[in-house]
């Protein structure tokens, strides 16, 4: 039994044995099949990290990228908002405004002209800047700021710019001009003089005056008469007021000094103005920037007198003179500056002259003292003077 559990437990032994297999050379397969299948895995890890820093750096380089481009683009944004540096630029619209001697905000005439810039600046996205003319001699030059730096549209304000503007327009054909009250003797293509016909306006605020007046005396303060712009208002003024009143005393008093001095001078226009008051006038119509400024406020300070203001619609310039300014002969300016520098960018700029609307400005505080028969008749006459059925009677140079 035992020789039997022997023979058994050796057999066994021998079987374990044979199928175990020998530890020489085939032994050494595994360890040596076992780099190889490491290298691999190291190389597929290799090419999955290689693969993957692309990926990472592609995916870390998408947020840098983006903030690159996020840059630029505020960059762009700043740019966006170009200097006059940039007017050679096409794609940016410059536009300069050159003033007479009276001042940006003279609550008149460049004033109106200079918010017709303005309106371009917030509607049409242009580059505005301006320049106060101290001295007449300096007009070429003030244009010059302008045209060396390439603007686009230059506007010059008033009559009296108007040599130095037309010189500078044979000079800068690439550069269009705006005249205000400079009328075109010829055509051309980058030259448009902004004009009104004054005498209608005039005409409508002499109706007004004759038919407000209780003493039959009206009277006009006024700036040069070497402008004739301020001729065209004082002549209709007197004639509108005679076609209400053929009898009517009128008395007009232009500044006796130049255009240096002229609508500059608030202390004559209000000396003037109480002048005519004493002597009876009731209605005082006052054209001369801010020598005809001066006269409203004065007259604002003489209970029972009418005041008239000019150009623009003075209630909102002249707060001063409310307690008398019945309405103001105004000169459509902000919108004709305005149109005429859309038309340049919608590539349709008139050369010649460009007549702009006038007309009366609202009565405000005084529309329940107007009666209503005195506005039906300034609608007739206003309808006559449109239609040519009432004519002024003015012509220029006459």
């Amino acid at each position: 039994m035992r020789k039997s559990l022997v023979a058994t437990a050796t057999l066994i032994l021998a079987t374990l044995i044979a199928a175990c297999g020998p530890a020489g050379p085939s032994g050494g397969t595994p360890p040596t099949a076992a780099p190889t299948a490491a290298a691999t895995t190291a190389a597929q890890s290799s090419v999955a990290t290689t693969a993957a820093a692309p990926t990472t750096a592609a995916t870390t380089a998408a947020p840098t990228e983006a903030a690159t481009t996020a840059a630029p683009t505020a960059a762009a944004t700043t740019a966006a908002q170009p200097l006059d540096t940039d007017c050679a630029n096409p794609m940016v619209l410059c536009v300069g405004l050159v003033t007479d001697v009276g001042q940006v905000d003279d609550k008149s005439f460049n004033q109106s002209a200079w918010e017709g810039v303005k309106r371009a600046e917030r509607e049409l996205g242009a580059i505005v800047n301006y320049v106060e003319t101290k001295d007449a001699k300096d007009y070429a030059a003030n244009i010059a700021l302008f045209t060396e730096k390439r603007y686009d549209v230059v506007v010059t304000v008033g009559f009296a710019l108007g040599e130095a503007t037309s010189q500078a327009a044979s000079e800068n054909l690439e550069v269009k001009f705006i005249g205000v009250d400079q009328f075109q003797a010829s055509s051309r293509l980058n030259i448009s003089g902004l004009i009104f016909n004054e005498d209608k306006a005039g005409f409508l605020a002499g109706a007004l005056a004759a038919e407000m007046s209780k003493s039959n005396k009206i009277a006009a303060v006024l700036g040069t008469n070497l402008v004739p712009p301020v001729v065209a208002f004082k002549e209709g003024y007197e004639r509108g007021a005679k076609y209400i009143k053929p009898t009517i005393e009128i008395i007009s008093t232009y500044h006796p000094g130049g255009l240096d001095t002229a609508f500059l001078d608030p202390k004559w226009g209000a000396d003037t103005a109480k002048l005519a008051i004493d002597q009876g006038a009731d209605v005082i119509f006052s054209a001369g920037g801010k020598t005809g400024n001066g006269g409203l406020i004065e007259t604002a300070a003489n209970k029972g007198v009418f005041c008239i203001g000019v150009d623009t619609d003075q209630w909102e310039t002249v707060p001063e003179a409310h307690p008398c300014l019945i309405s103001s002969a105004t000169k459509q300016i902000t919108p004709g500056v305005f149109d005429l520098i859309q038309k340049f960018k919608n590539g349709i700029f008139p050369g010649g002259n460009y007549v702009g609307e006038v007309g009366l400005a609202p009565f405000h505080d005084f529309e329940a003292q107007v009666p209503q028969a005195v506005k039906d008749k300034l609608a007739e006459i206003e309808r006559g003077l449109r239609d040519g059925s009432i004519s002024t009677g003015y012509k220029p140079g006459s």
